[in-house]
């Protein structure tokens, strides 16, 4: 094989993959066919969730690095704003990041992994031969054949690859059209509701949001299906200027774009995230409405949730099942996202039948259980993975780690930026820490103090919860064990634990 994994598409998620595999000891080549970044940044806020990663990761400095936070967030703009202040995680916020600032810091943090990017190449042909995958690739220079243990589509909504895999898209065509512009105002205050703000009118929506002193986010949203004839057409600084005519009656005073795109609500998930040797990631399975800037968010995590995992099945170290498990809770994390987006714009709908509705949810909104419930939803925090039952069950089990003290907290961030799991063993139960002991290649052990005791997958989420004091020590040894061999295979023989090192190479 030329080499263990073929990431193709190179924007933020291909990166973040890439990363992910090479921390696990693969072997990566990423593919991408735009010769430059576009510059673009449709998505311009990092969610609570993936704070937590970047934190676990040893990048959260990078990125936070003269970005603004936000404690709040709009649900179908409506009033009150979800509160993040009460988010249980470490980083209860969301990150005000242009999309471009992401895939930049991203890519320096992955070459300096040692990732070969290779931009200008474009896949125009993809055969899964069984025991591998063999792609064509076609540059300036000419065509060329490479071959990987597997390849993984990070490259859009239009994938490619989904495309040659024979993957179906299943979901709904669009019924709005859409325009999203980083613009100068003259004056600011042409807009009734100011910078930010929502307007909504029986023509339809205009949002605006500051992203930096002097350029204005305007998002423009009409209730009608595309025109095909314009469909794929590249926007105007005249066609944004009266689309927010028709919508606000206004005349507003708008130049120096940074950019322009149209977008629809076209809401799509792959029916499957693996055929054979390939898989996808990010807009290449699944897309929606991007509003509550999920949609990046959600493509980060998947490349986080399948990194580890195909990492250890390319360097021989992955247990019966590991890849599975990456669609099989991915998947429903997706269908999750594309529901509530579909709620969110049927909210935002100028038929005036929605009323009634809005103001039903923003009675409901200024209910602290509801607000709350909702904040964890948009910002990731929700997410439970449905993991095999073992002898005991705990509210914990598949969620992301919770906060912890700084002491076992740096342990931990430490264990997971390598890319292995962390076995947090509690000051009542020193004796969990020999579980691990088979498993030192790929699990370490961190003291927890008086916090609980937890085993962490590389990807944050808890794979074991000590049931308490009053379970007998086997049992809970026992349902450790089990766990152990679940995520991270057999142990290893005593005295040689096994490092992350690709089999392949």
């Amino acid at each position: 094989m030329d080499t263990d994994v073929l990431v193709v598409g190179g924007g933020p998620v291909g990166l973040m993959l890439a990363a992910e595999l090479r921390t696990g000891g693969a072997r990566v080549v990423v593919l991408e066919r735009l010769k430059e970044p576009s510059g673009h940044s449709r998505a311009f806020r990092m969610q609570a969730r993936m704070l937590d990663v970047l934190d676990q990761r040893g990048l959260l400095d990078r990125f936070t690095d003269g970005n603004r936070t936000w404690p709040k967030a709009h649900f179908a703009g409506l009033e009150p704003l979800l509160d993040f202040g009460h988010l249980r995680n470490e980083h209860p916020y969301a990150l005000l990041i242009p999309q471009a600032r992401t895939e930049q810091l991203l890519e320096e943090h992955t070459r300096a992994l040692g990732v070969d990017i290779r931009r200008g190449h474009a896949v125009t042909a993809v055969e899964d031969t069984g025991d591998g995958v063999r792609c064509e690739v076609e540059t300036d220079e000419g065509r060329h054949s490479l071959t990987a243990s597997y390849l993984v589509g990070c490259d859009g909504g239009r994938s490619t690859v989904r495309k040659l895999a024979g993957i179906g898209f299943t979901g709904s065509d669009p019924t709005v059209s859409a325009l999203l512009a980083d613009v100068e105002l003259a004056d600011p205050s042409q807009l009734p509701n100011g910078v930010p703000g929502t307007m909504r009118t029986p023509h339809g929506l205009l949002m605006a949001i500051s992203l930096q002193p002097g350029v204005t986010r305007i998002l423009t949203t009409e209730f009608v299906p595309p025109d095909p004839a314009t469909a794929r057409s590249e926007v105007t600084l005249d066609e944004l200027r009266a689309t927010v005519r028709r919508i606000s009656g206004l005349d507003v005073d708008m130049d120096r774009p940074r950019w322009l795109s149209r977008f629809t609500d076209t809401t799509r998930l792959a029916d499957t995230y693996r055929s054979g040797r390939v898989l996808l990631a990010g807009d290449a399975a699944h897309v929606h409405f991007p509003i509550g800037a999920q949609g990046l968010n959600l493509g980060l995590q998947d490349a986080v949730n399948l990194g580890w995992k195909l990492a250890a099945t390319v360097t021989g170290r992955a247990p019966d099942g590991l890849l599975d498990s990456y669609g099989a809770e991915r998947r429903p994390v997706a269908e999750r996202v594309l529901r509530e987006t579909r709620v969110q714009l049927l909210l935002m709908s100028p038929d005036p039948k929605v009323d009634p509705l809005r103001e039903v949810f923003s009675e409901l909104l200024a209910m602290p259980e509801v607000n709350s419930r909702l904040a964890h939803e948009i910002t990731g925090l929700d997410i439970r993975y449905q993991l095999p039952e073992g002898r005991y069950t705990h509210d914990l089990l598949g969620c992301p780690c919770p906060p912890l003290k700084p002491g076992p907290g740096d342990g931990v961030r430490a264990l997971l930026r390598a890319g292995r799991g962390a076995l947090l063993v509690p000051d009542t139960r020193p004796g969990v820490a020999r579980a691990a002991e088979g498993h030192s290649g790929r699990v370490g052990t961190v003291p927890a103090g008086e916090g609980p005791g937890l085993l962490l997958r590389p990807d944050g989420h808890v794979a074991w919860v000590d049931p308490g004091d009053d379970t007998p020590a086997d049992d809970v040894l026992a349902d450790l064990t089990d766990a152990l061999r679940r995520w991270f295979g057999d142990p290893a023989p005593t005295g040689t634990p096994r490092p992350p090192t690709s089999r392949n190479g």
